[in-house]
This record gives C-alpha cells, sequence and structure tokens, in this order.
C-alpha cells in the first residue's frame, strides 16, 4: 500500500498541485518506508514551497535524526520553531522545543 501511495504522489509533483502539502505528504510516506534520504529530499522541497509550514519543518527535524545527522536536525527544528511562532503555532513550537531539548541533554 505504502509503494503505491508513494508512486501516485509522485506522479502529481510538478503538475498543477505540487505543493507543500504535496511534498510534505510525499516526505512522509517515504519516512515511514524507511527512505530516509528522498523523505529529507521532499520535505526540504516542502518547506521551499511554503517556509512557514511548521509541520513540513517538523517531520524534516525528525527525518534528519532517523538519517543520523543531528546538527540538519537542529537547523530544522529552531527554522520551525520561528515558523511556527511567525504562524502562531504554538503546539508545534513547543514540541520542536521538546525534540531540541533532548538533542542538547548531555549524554551519561
Amino acid at each position: 500500500m505504502n509503494a503505491e501511495l508513494i508512486a501516485s504522489l509522485r506522479q502529481q509533483c510538478g503538475g498543477p498541485r505540487d505543493g507543500a502539502l504535496l511534498r510534505f505528504s510525499l516526505g512522509s510516506a517515504l519516512l515511514a518506508a524507511d527512505d530516509t534520504g528522498a523523505a529529507i529530499e521532499e520535505l526540504r522541497r516542502a518547506v521551499a514551497f511554503d517556509p512557514t509550514y511548521s509541520a513540513a519543518w517538523k517531520l524534516l527535524g525528525k527525518a534528519c535524526l532517523a538519517g543520523g545527522d543531528e546538527t540538519a536536525a537542529v537547523d530544522a527544528w529552531r527554522s520551525g520553531i520561528a515558523a511556527a511562532a511567525q504562524r502562531g503555532d504554538k503546539q508545534a513550537e513547543k514540541e520542536m522545543g521538546v525534540f531540541l531539548r533532548r538533542l542538547e541533554k548531555p549524554r551519561s
């Protein structure tokens, strides 16, 4: 099912429905399919379409972390917090703040 969803979403890329939501959906499906690299690419495209799309920033951070790039995850979440603040999306702002604090905690 996920492969079919990914194929369907990819067919829409570049068409009249292409945009932040489509790229976010594709990135989410790719991440669920453990294709982290492709998910990161699509989520970066999502935030390029709409730099204030806080959910895309949040998922981009998670994808970067899943791919082992903590620095990119931190950068994504910081950008996401700024985007969420701009939109008034307090919940996303709080969630990404929690993710950042968890990463910044000293590890024992």
